[in-house]
């Protein structure tokens, strides 16, 4: 079996198709359950963040799987397979692998080195596993991918190679407004990159920060954690109308944001100073013709894909890589490894098995030997089976990976007259675990 990806994300796409293909948990949920009903897809698992889609999956064909998940997303984008194939990428087995653990460690990602990829990686991981669409083989490799996420924030200073979107966009936001100390902020939404919004613009030193949200217990929730105050959106144009910059960050999948309650908001603006709008939501937020108001500048994941610049230290990015790498060559001879395991345990198992019927023999014909005797003998003679059998089990481990075309593992049982039923036992009892 193998590890097939197919996916879009800001490297390949235009921000129009991430757009169309943006699902929420409802749509990453049906699109899992899509997967795993295609012909060939053992095992499925999507990741989906504000700019990027992947389907993963455990495959046992590789053509007939990319034609599958290819078409399940020209369906999620309402297009024909020839309009998107273009913007998809495909990797298949170790180069699947090197594409999660490069995401998942943030060299992927829109700015490199950001931390929340890897809550998402997380996220989408426990989402499989709860609806049971993820099996051993993509659990241990996203578990792995975490492993090495992680390694990557620890070892190196990848953390500093670039900032998050949202840090990049107030960047942008500070040269339309001004610096941001003191200034009055609306966030609407109150999922997790709203949270990271309101975090950024604490630690800049805004004044007031509203959020926003059809839900009141939620914004009131998130609000109440970064000393601000929650309003409902009915309350929209009041709020904007005070405002200095508005975050949209909501998981809706329609403008919630419409150009006549920023050209309200506009007219009643307190300050009469510009306002700025950070639209960090896929679909967007709010109407981009809101852009053409009088005072009203739009900073959307279109002019930040062309404006981020990642000031990331070479020497740091070249770590992670490196860990990469590593961890890759870790999960391939892990790989390996597990395929020879059952003959190993099989092999040891029925040395085990010779040495009981021998001893047993020598029992039998032996019942002069002390029970100290016995243990010396049963002893000494595990010994002898256990150096016998330990190089032969060290190499295959070894070679497991070498030659493709060659079955060490089966050239081993046959020389040791291995029983069959007994290698597809072992094999079972560890894809029951």
């Amino acid at each position: 079996m193998s590890i097939l990806i197919v996916g879009v994300s800001h490297r390949s796409a235009s921000v129009e198709l991430l757009e169309r293909l943006a699902v929420d948990a409802g749509g990453a949920s049906k699109l899992r359950v899509a997967a795993l009903d295609t012909p060939h897809v053992l095992e499925a698992l999507v990741l989906a963040t504000c700019n990027r889609l992947e389907i993963y999956a455990e495959v046992d064909r590789f053509h007939g799987s990319v034609e599958d998940l290819t078409a399940l997303l020209a369906d999620e984008a309402d297009a024909s397979v020839e309009r998107i194939v273009s913007s998809l990428y495909v990797h298949y087995d170790e180069a699947a692998v090197a594409h999660l653990f490069s995401v998942a460690a943030g060299l992927e990602s829109m700015v490199v080195g950001e931390g929340q990829i890897l809550g998402q990686v997380r996220d989408a991981l426990r989402e499989g596993q709860q609806e049971d669409t993820v099996g051993a083989v993509l659990n241990t490799l996203f578990q792995q991918g975490l492993r090495v996420g992680k390694r990557a924030h620890s070892e190196t200073g990848i953390d500093r190679a670039g900032q998050s979107v949202v840090s990049v966009a107030l960047e942008e936001a500070s040269e339309v407004v001004g610096p941001l100390g003191g200034a009055h902020v609306c966030i609407v939404g109150a999922g997790s990159m709203a949270a990271l919004a309101a975090a950024s613009v604490r630690r800049a030193g805004v004044g007031d920060v509203v959020v926003l949200s059809r839900t009141l217990a939620k914004a009131e929730e998130l609000a109440g954690g970064f000393d601000g105050r929650a309003a409902d959106l009915e309350t929209m144009v009041d709020e904007l109308a005070k405002a200095d910059l508005l975050i949209s960050c909501t998981g809706a999948t329609g403008a919630v944001i419409s150009a006549d309650t920023v050209a309200q908001a506009m007219l009643r603006h307190q300050t009469r100073a510009p306002l700025a709008i950070i639209d960090l939501a896929l679909p967007h937020d709010v109407d981009p013709s809101a852009a053409d108001i009088d005072g009203v500048s739009m900073i959307g994941l279109a002019r930040l894909a062309d404006s981020v610049h990642n000031g990331s230290a070479l020497d740091d990015v070249a770590a992670v890589k490196a860990i990469v790498a590593e961890e890759v060559i870790a999960f391939a001879s892990a790989k390996d490894a597990a395929r020879v395991a059952p003959t190993v345990v099989a092999l040891r198992t029925m040395a085990t098995g010779v040495v009981a019927g021998e001893l047993d023999r020598l029992w039998a014909r032996r019942d002069d030997l002390t029970a100290e005797q016995r243990a010396e003998i049963v002893h000494t003679v595990g010994r002898v089976a256990d150096k016998l059998l330990h190089e032969p089990t060290v190499r295959i481990k070894q070679l497991a990976g070498r030659a493709p075309e060659a079955s060490y593992a089966e050239a081993l049982a046959e020389l040791f007259a291995l029983d069959p039923s007994a290698v597809e036992a072992v094999t079972r009892a560890g894809e029951t675990q």
